[in-house]
Order: C-alpha cells, then sequence, then structure tokens
C-alpha cells in the first residue's frame, strides 16, 4: 500500500494520513519536514535536498503514506506509483480544521507558538484558490490531472472517512 495525499493545510491530510497509517501500519512521512528547514516553520530548505529526502523515504518503505501541500514534492513521490489522494473539501472546512487543529510538537515548541501563527494560516489557507505557485490549488489540480496512476478527489469529510 503506498498512498500520497495533497491538499490545502486544513484539508485533512494529516488526519487522514494518521488514520491509514494506524489502521495499515504504514510508515508516515509529513512533507513539512522535508520541506522546511529543520527546527525552522516555513523557512524553506533546498528542493533538491527535500526531493532527495522524498525519494529516499520511498524507496526505503513499501508500505508508506506521504502527505502535504508542496506540488513539487509530491510529483517526486508520484514517481514510485502511489494511489494519489486529493482532497479538496473547500475553504470553509480548511479554516475550520486549522482553527481546530491541534497543537504539532513536531513543528512548534508549544500550543501557544502555535496558535501565534493561526491569522498568518487562516489568510494562506484562504489565498489557496487564488494564488499561483507550488502551493496553489491551479498546481494541486494540474498534478492531479497529469498523474496516469491511481487517483481519487475527495470533496467532503466522509470520502476521506469511507476509505479507513
Amino acid at each position: 500500500m503506498r498512498i500520497v495525499i495533497l491538499g490545502n493545510s486544513g484539508s485533512g491530510k494529516t488526519t487522514l494520513a494518521r488514520r491509514l497509517a494506524a489502521g495499515h501500519g504504514l510508515a508516515t512521512l509529513d512533507l513539512d519536514t522535508v520541506a522546511w528547514e529543520p527546527g525552522k516553520i516555513a523557512v524553506p530548505r533546498d528542493p533538491a535536498e527535500a526531493a532527495a529526502d522524498v525519494k529516499a523515504f520511498c524507496e526505503s518503505n513499501d508500505r508508506r503514506v506521504a502527505e502535504g501541500c508542496y506540488a513539487g514534492l509530491i510529483d517526486a513521490a508520484l514517481a514510485y506509483s502511489p494511489t494519489l489522494l486529493f482532497l479538496e473539501p473547500g475553504v470553509e472546512t480548511c479554516l475550520s480544521n486549522c482553527r481546530n487543529r491541534p497543537w504539532e510538537p513536531h513543528k512548534y515548541p508549544s500550543k501557544e507558538a502555535q496558535d501565534e501563527k493561526l491569522a498568518f494560516l487562516l489568510a494562506w489557507v484562504s489565498e489557496y484558490y487564488s494564488r499561483d505557485g507550488d502551493l496553489s490549488l491551479r498546481a494541486h489540480q494540474a498534478l492531479f490531472d497529469g498523474y496516469a496512476g491511481p487517483k481519487q478527489k475527495l470533496a467532503a469529510a466522509d470520502d476521506a472517512a469511507a476509505l479507513i
């Protein structure tokens, strides 16, 4: 079982990945952990180094799930023929999920530090539908449309829950 989950922040990628991993014994990769400089929030690493880490993860884990919003890193994982799940529940669901997000200790030293970034995150999530580049709806849709392997676009949380 090889799965890659793509979508906006707050779309449910991490939650779905954790459930799939727990239910099926899958190794997991949160792409934030390879896309950002270690110990720094939203400070990009060298893209070639991040892609090399994705490839190494895919090559060393036959049963895996990777998730993130980085079209370029998702594309690197697609070279290993996973099932691609594109989560697109809409902006209101994403914003609500971000507001209710539990503390992510692998990203932030405290829940308070995470909450300090919430206003920025909410603005960034809203811009998904209008921005260009690797982290946009346009890039995600193009990646999904161009992938010839098994794929599914999920618009509702219930759609994702049915996969577990």
